[in-house]
């Protein structure tokens, strides 16, 4: 079946179950590395498919069995990559132990490109762990990167073949990479800062005016800038809290205290409040907007969250926004998703330079976005949205459905720029 998206003059087909990343592999979860992870994401080009390197954690079904015993190869500055001589095409499993005095990353790599077949990190001195790789014929080394201390690559080995057999491997992501696609993200969030400070003024305006009305016509078009920003998984810090943090259950609500931003006053327009009431609430609301405004052009986005933070908006949506989690009485969850997807092509147009060359699924995620935009835009026309409580059996599949397909494929983007060391 073909990759659905929108269709010229009709609906996009529905996806089919044998369809998207699931297919290819079951990804994990992604979160942020760890130098003590026991198994890493190996991020993967020419196959169309990304794997994970077991490191003896359970995860082995990843790769197809070796047909023999694995192969000891030693990890240490002056030795690195020792043990391995030579090997047949196929399954690899090598036992990697640590003989020197410090932790070290392990990658085996394509000596010419730098492209990553495998990786363990965060081993530990005198301790093994397990690699497990599909090679094809071509040219392989080891390459050690202790902790504090140079990268070491061992001999190259080479293993006579088509090399069309090899696993998926990619050329590294690395921090100098990822420097000016965070500048740019955060000159783009600087010019979104004022955009949201001129809004929540209109809405704070409204309030003090008492027209109840013209507060609720403005909350919306506010609110939904904050949420093309990405603000997902505390990306703007203790900020978030004030501005758009969720607070209670909707149902608890009516009594909650420390409630603040925009839910807050979003929950007192749709409840009956008075102005009087919201005018607190709506002040310190813009507040917090405007010490953001005033202070992001002093942060310094970190490049390294970048990959994640594109993964994570989506991931957030469906958690919150799909569930209605995040719905105090306004009934424009689906708007605040619409939101979510414009910040995560923000985010993916910056990144594409990067993502072209080592992410064959690309073309497959821009399809699912286009398809997902054109779902949600259904729900949605002239500032009214339909309340997610109020869609049928089949549009609330149909919607839940889009989005955990884009999300699924946007886990591959979190890992493939995933900074890592290279030297």
């Amino acid at each position: 079946m073909s990759d659905p998206g929108p269709r010229s003059g009709q609906e996009p087909a529905e996806p089919d179950e044998g369809s998207g990343a699931a297919a290819h592999k079951s990804w994990p979860p992604v979160g942020r590395r760890t130098a003590a992870a026991l198994a890493v994401a190996v991020v993967a080009v020419g196959a169309g498919a990304y794997a994970l390197a077991s490191s003896g954690d359970g995860s082995s079904d990843a790769k197809p069995p070796a047909a023999k015993g694995p192969t000891t190869v030693e990890v240490s500055a002056g030795a690195c990559g020792r043990g391995w001589s030579g090997a047949t095409p196929g399954s690899q499993v090598f036992a990697l132990r640590n003989t020197s005095s410090t932790a070290a990353e392990v990658d085996l790599t394509d000596p010419a490109t730098g492209a990553v077949y495998g990786e363990v990190e965060g081993l530990a001195p005198g301790t093994t762990r397990e690699m497990r790789v599909v090679l094809g014929g071509g040219s392989y080394a080891f390459k050690c990167l202790p902790d504090d201390a140079d990268a070491v690559t061992g001999p190259t080995v080479k293993i006579a073949g088509a090399s069309t057999g090899s696993g998926p491997a990619a050329v590294p992501v690395t921090q100098h990479d990822l420097i000016p696609v965070a500048l740019a993200h955060q000159q783009w969030i600087t010019a979104k800062t004022v955009e949201l400070a001129d809004r929540t003024d209109e809405l704070k305006r409204a309030v003090d005016d008492g027209d109840l009305a013209a507060a609720r016509d403005a909350w919306l078009p506010a609110h939904l800038v904050y949420e093309r920003m990405g603000a997902a998984y505390d990306a703007f810090g203790d900020a978030d809290a004030a501005i758009n943090g969720s607070g209670p259950a909707p149902s608890a609500a009516g009594s909650a205290q420390d409630f603040e931003g925009f839910h807050r006053v979003e929950y007192g327009l749709w409840h009956g409040e008075s102005a009087a009431s919201l005018r607190g609430p709506a002040d310190r609301l813009a507040q917090a907007v405007h010490a953001l405004r005033d202070s992001w052009p002093q942060e310094r986005l970190d490049p390294a969250q970048l990959g994640l933070r594109a993964h994570e908006i989506l991931e957030a949506t469906a958690q919150s926004e799909l569930t209605g989690r995040t719905d105090y009485g306004s009934g424009t969850s689906l708007a605040t998703a619409r939101a979510n997807l414009d910040g995560t092509r923000e985010l993916l147009t910056l990144l594409r330079p990067l993502l072209a060359s080592r992410y064959p699924d690309l073309p497959r995620l821009d399809a699912w976005l286009d398809r997902t935009q054109h779902t949600l835009d259904g729900f949605g026309a002239g500032g009214h949205w339909t309340p997610l409580d109020r869609l049928g059996r089949q549009d609330r599949q149909r919607v839940n459905s889009d989005i955990g397909q884009a999300v699924e494929l946007l886990a591959p983007v979190a890992t493939i720029c995933d900074a890592r060391r290279t030297a």
